[in-house]
């Protein structure tokens, strides 16, 4: 990597929510436009932008670090009971693909053990069963290791490495230090560089990204204010210096001046990071056929019989052709073991008493899920296209939006996980965004002004265009994409995050 360049290894995004104030793609594009050769990704708790962080990064020709500032607790499982507990920060990264598989462990592991107070903790039992693969940095001002060198506690800041070195070994173990004009943070570097010298550590210099340009101060203040439900004339939370944007290679150099290998040694990381996300694999389960037969075989057969169960033995001309037209489809996309599992769940669920609705969104064209019994709109009476559903000409997953009822949605979720295995099931969470009205009126507060002058000014932003056919609509969703052929919303995913779930 280039001699006399710096990589950011410690940065916040958007998904470091109402805190971080760099979009993903416009972080990367100045990363590459300062002429550095990588950049790494530590929101706060999540993993949530690593696949966003890659693709900017190969966009621009950067290499992208995944990682996570993690909350830090004593024992993740108890503070649930706790009201009041320390938690402090730590900045770890994905030195290649088995450390990034550990982090997105721990940071799941960290919300279904430890969330307590809207924060994924996690204790030093689980840090080191995720440990290997994983470079840990002493972190910032609100890490354990420097409030206790700030708290002038050495032996406690002393027995906090101890747990760290034992945990990721002494190679995997960095000593942070930032330069950012906070008093606190002077005093904490002095204890670590003295504690990198006795031990022959090498000393890394971030910078503690929050915003992109030092003139963004302001706004990310603003942001802090909205979070904190605070205004900009007496905020409740604010950062005492304007030193958290994304540094050109010149200004740190100059900042880390004191301490000549620190920038350096940030290259050093970066050469060590290196993971690669496959993106656009097709990842799905075999689906369990009887004597290990083929799936197609399969579902032609099932197919063919609900056919007859729907449009009556022998079934029209039309129905025949349609279903051979969409079998040749998925066949030749590879999706037939996709709608076995999926013709097996909603089996399972009417089977076992639990309520499923008749289908929505581009799935409801394809006579193959009407066969199935997966859906239960006719697509030939509704004149409905399979097209819209799937294309040979445009590869991309199918998207079947089916509605359980809540009693009993669980049974469901806890069958597939257990007939195709836990690491084959995922469930997806959707982010809401900032939309202009609530934005306007968010910001409208912060600056001091009343809410009925947020509002007016709010009410004069024209509503997002809905889909006729869909009663609500996400509040803080992303607009939804026009169809160019009916005006109706397109996207199965946007309809499926837009319709409140039936009860």
């Amino acid at each position: 990597m280039s001699s006399g360049a710096a990589a950011h290894l410690h940065a916040h995004s958007e998904y470091s929510l109402l805190d971080g104030a760099c979009k993903i793609e416009a972080m990367a594009a100045r990363a590459a436009e300062l002429g550095q050769p990588a950049l790494g990704l530590t929101d706060h708790g999540v993993m949530n932008g690593a696949v966003d962080l890659y693709k900017a990064c190969q966009k621009q020709g950067i290499k992208p670090i995944a990682g996570l500032e993690a909350y830090l607790v004593d024992d993740a499982q108890a503070v649930k009971d706790k009201p009041k507990y320390e938690r402090n920060h730590i900045t770890l990264l994905a030195e290649n693909d088995t450390g990034f598989a550990n982090l997105v462990k721990l940071t799941s592991a960290g919300f279904l053990e430890g969330f307590s107070r809207g924060k994924a903790n996690v204790d030093m039992g689980l840090l080191a069963a995720h440990a290997e693969g994983v470079i840990v940095l002493t972190g910032c001002l609100q890490s354990r290791f420097c409030r206790r060198l700030v708290e002038e506690r050495e032996d406690d800041a002393r027995a906090h490495l101890d747990d760290l070195i034992q945990a990721f070994g002494p190679e995997q173990v960095y000593f942070e230090v930032q330069k950012n004009g906070i008093e606190e943070q002077e005093k904490a570097n002095r204890g670590i560089v003295r504690f990198a010298r006795e031990l022959g550590r090498p000393l890394v210099g971030t910078a503690d990204v929050h915003y992109l340009h030092r003139e963004d101060f302001d706004n990310h203040a603003a942001l802090l204010c909205v979070q904190t439900k605070s205004t900009l004339e007496a905020p409740k939370l604010s950062f005492d210096t304007n030193e958290f944007f994304l540094k050109s290679n010149e200004e740190m150099a100059s900042s880390f001046a004191e301490w000549p290998e620190a920038i350096p040694m940030t290259l050093e990381i970066a050469e060590r990071c290196n993971i690669e996300i496959e993106l656009g694999k097709l990842l799905l389960p075999r689906y369990p056929t009887p004597d290990d037969s083929e799936p197609e075989a399969m579902l032609r057969r099932i197919a063919g019989e609900g056919l007859r169960v729907r449009y009556g033995d022998p079934p029209p001309a039309e129905a025949v052709e349609r279903l051979e037209l969409e079998l040749g489809v998925i066949e030749e996309m590879g999706f037939s073991s996709y709608f076995l599992i999926v013709w097996d769940f909603v089996r399972y669920a009417k089977q076992n008493g639990v309520a499923v609705g008749p289908g929505r969104g581009s799935a409801a064209g394809s006579i193959v899920s009407y066969s199935l019994d997966i859906t239960d709109l006719d697509p030939l009476a509704n004149e409905l296209l399979f097209e819209r559903f799937l294309n040979p000409g445009r590869k991309s997953m199918p998207d079947i939006d089916i509605d359980f009822s809540v009693r009993g949605r669980e049974r469901v979720i806890r069958y597939v996980g257990e007939k195709y295995g836990r690491e084959s099931v995922a469930q997806i969470i959707t982010f809401g965004k900032m939309a202009p009205r609530a934005a306007t009126r968010d910001a409208a507060r912060v600056l001091g002004f009343d809410y009925a002058s947020g509002d007016r000014l709010a009410k004069q932003i024209p509503e997002p265009i809905m889909d006729p056919t869909t009663r609500e609509i996400a509040a803080s969703g992303p607009m939804p994409r026009m169809n160019p052929v009916d005006g109706v919303v397109g996207g199965a995913v946007w309809a499926g995050a837009a319709i409140s779930p039936r009860r």
